[in-house]
């Protein structure tokens, strides 16, 4: 490594750039968002001593020897440093650095005790052997035929990833993409890359329009391109149906995709034209509009979204206009008998407006049950399903998440599923149960349907057995579904479905304070947060102090006081992702505080985060090649084992399944220590920590922080501005999405 010693006799001595070659030993400080690094890494003349490099260091693993380009500099607090203007990663040339490298889990099927008994045997000859001569590492003690193979395979697989990575590396790709951009092309990466780079967008999970049209223009596709208009069009779709939109009206999806792609408007017009005449580009229909008085717009939908809406309407009609009713054991019951033997049964009265939901549920095939905490939605629905029982109903009873689905089970004493284990899906999101082979249901309950999308609620009624009775039982002041459109709003905007609001909130439920301010931030009042033994504030105006004083409550405060496990019941949930006391900051603060570094215990960076034993875990996106039916976007679970050998963590989700994820796959998953509000919807913990700042302001809504409150089972603590907490307080909803569901089954009516 003479270049090291060079670099470091030359250090400072001019302004030009220097060289330096180096192993990363750790990595102790990594941005996501900018990918600023600081790192410490070992040279040949440094010895023991480690020496600190910062910069744009993103995506290099421990154990790599570095080729770094930058200058020395001298910091004020933390002294001498090395800034990386840029590098690249080199193969290392001594004994060390080569232990270092194969035992570091960069080469699958090596870990740190085979890494050990390879150099052994070959010594700095070993690198050279597993490129030229795989066959002869059957030399090395404990090192079968089987593992050879996949230490060889791995190494050609490295390779080809690393030339693909050199050439992406030029046109602004990091290296977690360009993994992911190897792995759907193969061999063809480079090529397509060069010649279709808004492919990316659609194939490659992880890459938007954005990051497609970086590369884009670094290969030279022209700014006004009819190929980058159309793929900006897309982006600007799908970026509407991320914030919930099912459509965009044609006027606003050509001013929002003006914006985007900065090119004059007259040249949209024509691109969005070519896009409605391709099979599937995007489809034009005009619907009324979602303003009062608006009359019709012309709406552009993405096929898949225009398909699933149509789809949905048409099966709502079917199953509320199916000839015979598989409940009809209820057209003729004596209710009065009925009800005396439930309350017999249950040794509890039913209010009115419950007795109301329970006969509605029982002989309309389409029924809607909502309301809010402490009004006896449970008890209602309980109440259904023992009469449904009693006439030996099959009744299926569905929820959209994991914690939902258990919740649902205990309460009625019936098995429950996650909507996408009913279904079962496949591999590609494709239901076994649809409507050609529909499930075995007399009676199915969703719960927790504020949270169900368009597209998942279209599969589970396509799966519903027509003369099959199917009850959505929700709280519609909550946020609607994470996914595209506003089912259950929809469904209670249309006069065609039979509803029953629950308003009354039940004596027991009034002496607690997680129910009385719900109510009382509904109805855009302050929430008491003093005199109940179940809700706290504790008032801060600094978002840094905030964030401390949320970690404080967390790991600290609550399991002292309640006896709480501080990973297991409390959960934080915040307005937003970003900012001081955002959930990518607290989800560092707790890490550090409840699963920090422990010596010898496995544990794998990926990006800006560190993976260990024992992380709480969410997935980031719908995954239908994971576990036994899909892994989806939300699913909660905590890290078990981390192996740098096999390149694998395995996750241990709600729901009790083993989920295994390759190194190149966390970009899929995230902590959730806290996580934010939206993501929490449909779960419900024992206590819920809701930080509260100004720097959150354009977040800061009353179905926010009503949903916050919400979650929470036994005790809700807020911490924050008071100013915060006021907006909060006053500021209604989003307003609705742009959605035909209402419009379309009125006109199937």
């Amino acid at each position: 490594m003479s270049s090291a010693s060079a670099s470091q006799r030359h250090a400072g001595k001019g302004p030009g750039p220097v060289v330096l070659e180096a192993v990363l030993e750790r990595i102790t400080y990594a941005n996501e968002e900018t990918g600023y690094t600081v790192a410490r890494v070992a040279t040949e003349k440094s010895g023991d001593e480690l020496l600190t490099v910062v910069g744009a260091l993103l995506g290099a693993q421990v154990g790599e020897s570095l080729r770094l380009t930058g200058r020395w500099r001298s910091h004020p607090k933390y002294g001498r440093q090395f800034e990386v203007e840029s590098y690249t990663t080199v193969l290392p040339a001594t004994v060390q650095g080569i232990r270092r490298y194969l035992g570091s889990g960069m080469i699958k099927g090596i870990g740190p005790v085979m890494a050990d008994r390879m150099v052994e045997h070959f010594g700095t000859d070993i690198l050279r052997i597993i490129e030229e001569e795989p066959d002869r590492l059957v030399e090395v003690p404990g090192l079968g035929p089987k593992r050879m193979k996949r230490i060889a395979d791995a190494w050609e697989e490295q390779k080809a990833i690393k030339e693909v990575m050199v050439f992406l590396q030029g046109v602004g790709v990091s290296t977690s993409l360009a993994v992911r951009i190897y792995k759907q092309y193969g061999d063809a990466a480079i090529d397509t890359v060069r010649r279709e780079p808004y492919r990316l967008a659609a194939d490659v999970w992880g890459i938007g329009f954005k990051t497609a049209d970086t590369i884009a223009q670094a290969v030279g596709i022209p700014h006004d391109s009819p190929e980058r208009i159309k793929a900006g069009l897309r982006y600007t779709l799908s970026e509407a149906a991320d914030d919930g939109h099912v459509y965009l009206p044609e006027p606003n999806l050509v001013t929002a995709a003006e914006k985007i792609l900065g090119v004059p408007r007259e040249l949209i017009g024509p691109a969005l034209d070519e896009l409605a005449a391709e099979e599937e580009g995007v489809v034009r229909e005009p619907v009324p509009g979602t303003a009062e008085g608006a009359g019709t717009v012309p709406a552009v939908y993405l096929p898949p979204f225009h398909r699933a809406e149509r789809s949905l309407a048409r099966g709502l009609r079917e199953l509320l206009d199916a000839p015979h009713d598989r409940l009809n054991a209820f057209a003729d019951v004596d209710w009065d008998r009925a009800l005396a033997w439930l309350r017999r049964r249950t040794g509890a009265d039913l209010a009115p407006e419950q007795e109301e939901a329970v006969r509605l549920a029982l002989t309309s095939k389409v029924a809607v049950l909502t309301g809010g905490p402490g009004c006896g939605k449970s008890f209602t629905v309980r109440s259904i399903v023992e009469l449904a029982a009693a006439k030996k109903a099959r009744i299926v009873l569905v929820a959209p998440t994991g914690r939902a689905a258990k919740r649902l089970a205990e309460l009625t004493g019936h098995e429950a599923a996650t909507v996408h284990r009913l279904l079962q899906l496949q591999p590609g999101g494709d239901p076994k149960y649809d409507l050609d082979n529909p499930l075995d249901a007399d009676l199915v309950v969703v719960d927790e349907s504020s949270m169900v999308d368009l597209i998942l609620a279209n599969k589970l009624v396509r799966a519903i057995p027509r003369g099959a009775h199917l009850l959505l039982v929700g709280d519609v002041d909550q946020l609607p579904s994470v996914g595209a459109g506003e089912v259950l709003a929809d469904l209670l905007n249309a006069e065609v479905i039979p509803r029953v609001r629950l308003t009354r909130i039940f004596r027991q439920a009034q002496q607690s304070g997680i129910v009385v301010n719900a109510h009382r931030v509904n109805a855009g009042e302050p929430p008491h947060t003093r005199g109940y033994p179940d809700f706290f504030l504790f008032p801060c105006d600094d978002p840094e102090e905030t964030a401390e004083l949320t970690v404080d409550v967390v790991a600290n405060r609550i399991p002292r006081k309640f006896g709480l496990d501080p990973r297991r019941d409390v959960q934080v949930l915040t307005p937003m992702h970003r900012g001081a006391a955002g959930a990518g900051t607290l989800n560092t603060l707790l890490q550090e505080a409840l699963t920090p570094h422990r010596e010898g215990q496995p544990e794998r960076r990926y990006g800006g985060r560190v993976y260990r034993p024992g992380d709480k875990v969410t997935q980031l996106r719908n995954n239908y090649d994971k576990g036994e039916a899909g892994v989806f976007n939300g699913t909660v679970g905590v890290v078990t084992k981390v192996s740098p050998e096999e390149h694998t963590l395995t996750v241990r989700t709600d729901e009790d399944e083993d989920i295994e994820y390759g190194f190149d796959e966390l970009d899929e998953i995230t902590h959730a220590y806290a996580i934010t509000i939206h993501r929490s919807q449909g779960s419900e913990y024992p206590a819920v920590v809701i930080p509260l700042t100004t720097g959150a302001w354009m977040m800061l809504r009353r179905n926010l922080l009503y949903t916050g409150i919400t979650r929470a089972k036994k005790l809700v603590v807020l911490v924050g501005s008071r100013r915060a907490l006021a907006a909060a307080v006053r500021t209604p909803g989003a307003g609705r999405r742009h959605t035909a569901l209402a419009h379309r089954l009125a006109a199937l009516a």
